[in-house]
C-alpha cells in the first residue's frame, strides 16, 4: 500500500515539473519577443524653426464706438401719425424717420400769416403817408414793430411744426424702432438709435510709459471675438493731452473704414498698435507647442540611428513669446533650424520614432483667413 502511494507521488511530482519547464520555456520565449519587438513609429507631421522679422507692437484692449451715434426722440411732445422708417435701415441726413400732429399748428400758423399780411398792409400804408408827413413817426414805429412781432409769432409755429417732423441730424444705421404709431409721445423720449458705423472708432488705453512711441498715423490691428482670424485695419487718430490721475494711462483713439460695418459700437476688440521698428523672432507653429503645468515643450526631430530607417523624436523645454497668426516665438530651447512636430505631439514620448507627412497638416501663415470663419 505505501508503495503504491509513493509511486503515485512521484507521478504527480514528474508531471507537475514537466508542465512548470514547459510554461517556463513559454515564458522565456515571451520575453525573448517583447525584447525584440518594435512598435510601428507614429505618423505625424513637421515645420522648421525659422528666423523672421517681425513689426514691434503694443497690445491692448479696447471698445468700438460710434463716430456719430443718438438716441432719436421728440422736443416737443405730440402724436405720432406717420412713421417713416424701418427698423435696422440705413437713412441720409435730413431724412423724415417719425411725424407727429401738426394740425393745431397749422391752424394756428394760418391765423398768424394774416397777421403778418395785416401787418404789411398797415406797415406799407404808413411808409406812403409818411412820405406826406400825415403820421407821426411813433405810429411808423409801432407799426414796424407790430410787423416783426407778428413774423415772430408765424416763424414760432414754424419751427415747431418743424420739430414735430423728426428727422435723421445725420446718415447712419437705425435700430429697433421703439415706437408706434398713434402713441403719444412725451419730450425726450426715445424713437430709435442712429449709428454712423463707417468709419468708427476704437479707444483703449496704454500706460504712460508707452506714451514716448505713440503719435498719430500709427496702423493699428484690431481683432473681434464675433470674426475669428478676421483683422480690421486702421489708424490712430487721436491721443488725449492728459493721463488718467489713479491708472496713470493715457487714451488713445483710432479710427477704422469699416466698408462692411462689421464692428459694432459697444464691441470688446483686442488691438495692436504697429510700431515702424522690426524685431528679429525664432517662429514655429503654436500646435507645435504642448502646454503643461510644468512648462512649454515641443517634440524635435533627431536623425535616425545606424541601420534605422526612421527618425525619432526628443522633447525639449521651451519658453514662448508673441504670437502672430498660426506661428509663435520662441525665445529659449531651440535655434534655427531645429525640425519640430507641428501634428501629432499629443501621442508621442520623449524616444519614439516617427514617420513624417506632411500631406496630412493643413498650411500655417500669419495672416490666416479659415474658410469657415
Amino acid at each position: 500500500m505505501n508503495r503504491k502511494i509513493l509511486a503515485g507521488f512521484l507521478v504527480v511530482v514528474l508531471v507537475g515539473g514537466g508542465l512548470a519547464a514547459v510554461k517556463v520555456l513559454q515564458i522565456k520565449t515571451l520575453i525573448g519577443a517583447a525584447a525584440l519587438f518594435a512598435p510601428p513609429p507614429e505618423t505625424i507631421a513637421a515645420a522648421v524653426a525659422t528666423e523672421q522679422q517681425w513689426p514691434e507692437t503694443i497690445p491692448a484692449v479696447g471698445s468700438v464706438s460710434a463716430a456719430q451715434g443718438v438716441t432719436v426722440a421728440p422736443e416737443v411732445a405730440g402724436t405720432i401719425v406717420k412713421i417713416a422708417f424701418e427698423s435696422g435701415a440705413t437713412v441720409q441726413p435730413g431724412e423724415l424717420l417719425v411725424q407727429l400732429d401738426t394740425s393745431s399748428e397749422e391752424a394756428q400758423l394760418r391765423a398768424a400769416v394774416a397777421q403778418v399780411e395785416l401787418a404789411q398792409l398797415n406797415a406799407e400804408r404808413n411808409r406812403k403817408l409818411q412820405e406826406n408827413r400825415t403820421v407821426s413817426p411813433a405810429e411808423i414805429d409801432a407799426t414796424e414793430a407790430t410787423l416783426k412781432q407778428a413774423q415772430a409769432n408765424a416763424d414760432a409755429i414754424r419751427a415747431v411744426i418743424a420739430k414735430k417732423n423728426i428727422r435723421a441730424p445725420f446718415g447712419g444705421r437705425l435700430g429697433i424702432r421703439l415706437v408706434n404709431l398713434g402713441e403719444q409721445l412725451a419730450v425726450g423720449q426715445s424713437i430709435v438709435s442712429l449709428q454712423s458705423l463707417a468709419p468708427i472708432y476704437v479707444d483703449f488705453s496704454l500706460s504712460q510709459q508707452e506714451l514716448s512711441r505713440l503719435q498719430t498715423g500709427l496702423p493699428v490691428q484690431a481683432v473681434a471675438d464675433s470674426y475669428t482670424n478676421q483683422i480690421f485695419s486702421g489708424e490712430i487718430v487721436a491721443i488725449n493731452p492728459e493721463l488718467d490721475t489713479v491708472t496713470r494711462s493715457v487714451r488713445v483713439r483710432a479710427q477704422f473704414a469699416n466698408e462692411h460695418e462689421s464692428l459694432r459700437p459697444g464691441m470688446f476688440v483686442r488691438v495692436a498698435i504697429v510700431l515702424p521698428q522690426q524685431q528679429p523672432v525664432l517662429a514655429i507653429p503654436s500646435t507645435a507647442v504642448l502646454n503643461a503645468p510644468y512648462g512649454d515643450s515641443v517634440f524635435v526631430l533627431q536623425p535616425a540611428a545606424a541601420g534605422a530607417t526612421n527618425q525619432v523624436v526628443q522633447q525639449k523645454f521651451i519658453r514662448t513669446g508673441r504670437t502672430r497668426g498660426d506661428f509663435v516665438n520662441v525665445e529659449t530651447g531651440l535655434k534655427a533650424g531645429d525640425r519640430v512636430v507641428k501634428a501629432g505631439i499629443f501621442k508621442l514620448r520623449n524616444g519614439m520614432s516617427v514617420k513624417e507627412n506632411n500631406e496630412l497638416s493643413p498650411p500655417t501663415s500669419e495672416t490666416p483667413t479659415p474658410p469657415n470663419s
